[in-house]
């Protein structure tokens, strides 16, 4: 899915870092790893679910902010604040269910966040597709989000192993796609650096 690290036609200024690799993987680990905590967890309690989804959502939107100079972006540029923005909106809803257990809480303030941030990173992409080694991987992340948002509601009479579940399955198949990218652009980079 990940183009390459300086397709033809970017524009200026929107070059990518060659370590943006590393925050990538690091937002592919976050996923994973709560996958599989979600899908090995037989009996969750709602504070558990609200410590581990909460941890995700948090470590998501940090990881998010932090990658964004490695993107080519400036913090101030159009894209730049549409990534701020998916990133803030993660780690405060990542802050709330942190502080509030409930199933209801959990379903709506995680749907709210994983929507809204799914939204923004999908316009990051069709706003840089073709021109950015990331748009196809933040159209897919974004419609990822959107999707696990959209079905969170729809288990909240289930309980917290269902929604952890839920959330654990858009984390496992969005982190699949953010471990393919970060290593195809780690090989990029390598390859790159190696040309003389």
């Amino acid at each position: 899915m990940t183009q390459p690290l300086m397709p033809a036609g970017a524009a200026s200024g929107t070059a990518p870092r060659a370590d943006l690799w590393k925050p990538v993987l690091l937002r592919s680990a976050a996923a994973l790893v709560f996958g599989a905590i979600t899908i090995f967890w037989a009996a969750p309690s709602v504070e558990a679910m609200g410590w581990t989804g909460g941890l995700y959502l948090l470590a998501t939107g940090a990881v998010t902010l932090w990658g964004i100079p490695a993107t080519g972006f400036a913090r101030d540029s159009g894209t730049g604040k549409l990534l701020s923005a998916a990133g803030s909106v993660l780690s405060g809803a990542g802050f709330a269910v942190l502080l509030l257990h409930s199933d209801l809480l959990f379903a709506t303030i995680a749907a709210l966040g994983l929507g809204v941030s799914g939204a923004l990173e999908l316009a990051c992409g069709v706003r840089n597709r073709g021109r950015h080694a990331l748009a196809r991987d933040w159209i897919t992340s974004g419609i990822i989000s959107l999707g696990t948002a959209a079905a969170l509601p729809f288990f909240i009479g289930l309980g917290a192993h269902a929604l952890l579940g839920v959330a654990g399955g858009g984390a496992i198949i969005s982190g699949v796609l953010w471990v393919l990218s970060g290593l195809t652009l780690r090989h990029d980079s390598r390859s790159a650096a190696a040309k003389p």
